[in-house]
């Protein structure tokens, strides 16, 4: 009997590897509104944040204007980018097993419900998701009701529930939700950040992380 019945995934960093892609629309929004000099890895840190709770984590002494200005110009940035960001290897292949398992899939993002659906519709991936959830919609993590809205409208208690992604926030939320988290370390946080969330396991890559599920 599987131990879980709902699976959640981040997307960027975990799915995507778009890590570096935020960075520079970031970097192109801050110069874009003369802001003062950001290095990458502060960016980074904020990852996996709804775009407003990222710009305020960025700049959090400058105001509620600005922040929102801030997030809007990153949003034209990044919708108006052609380039082609590619899935991490193994990410399709992963959830097109995972579906054939007859497991519930679900997302949970930092993304805005149009930046999701352009990156679901240009992978294919659409199909193979039940629900999911964007920070536009819910409270940002780690607060727990994307996860808690999945679980609900999918009837799957948190003990049933999954969730795996690159960054504290991912594994915070999961935490906050009482469901398990499995961490995987290609994306924005570094090993240690991850670790200090007590995750049920650290992985590698989706490879990995398709072995741990099958040896669960």
């Amino acid at each position: 009997m599987k131990p879980y019945q709902l699976i959640v995934f981040d997307w960027d960093g975990t799915l995507m590897d778009s890590t570096a892609h935020i960075v520079h629309c970031m970097q192109a929004a801050i110069t874009q509104l003369d802001l003062s000099p950001l290095n990458d890895t502060a960016i980074k840190h904020i990852i996996g944040l709804g775009l407003n709770e990222a710009a305020e984590s960025l700049y959090p002494n400058i105001d509620s204007k600005t922040i929102n200005k801030l997030a809007d110009v990153y949003r034209q940035i990044w919708l108006s980018d052609p380039q082609d960001i590619p899935l991490f290897d193994n990410a399709f292949p992963l959830i097109q097993h995972l579906s054939k398992q007859d497991y519930f899939l679900g997302i949970a993002t930092g993304k805005s419900r149009k930046g999701l659906d352009k990156v679901l519709a240009s992978t294919q991936l659409e199909p193979f998701f039940h629900a999911t959830r964007c920070a536009d919609e819910c409270f940002s993590k780690p607060h727990p009701q994307m996860i808690e809205e999945l679980m609900d409208h999918l009837g799957v208690n948190p003990k049933e529930t999954l969730m795996i992604g690159d960054t504290e926030f991912d594994l915070l939320m999961a935490h906050n939700a009482g469901a398990d988290s499995l961490a995987i370390s290609h994306g924005a946080h570094s090993i240690d950040m991850l670790q200090a969330c007590e995750p049920q396991a650290i992985v590698a890559d989706l490879h990995h992380a398709q072995q741990w599920l099958m040896d669960k």
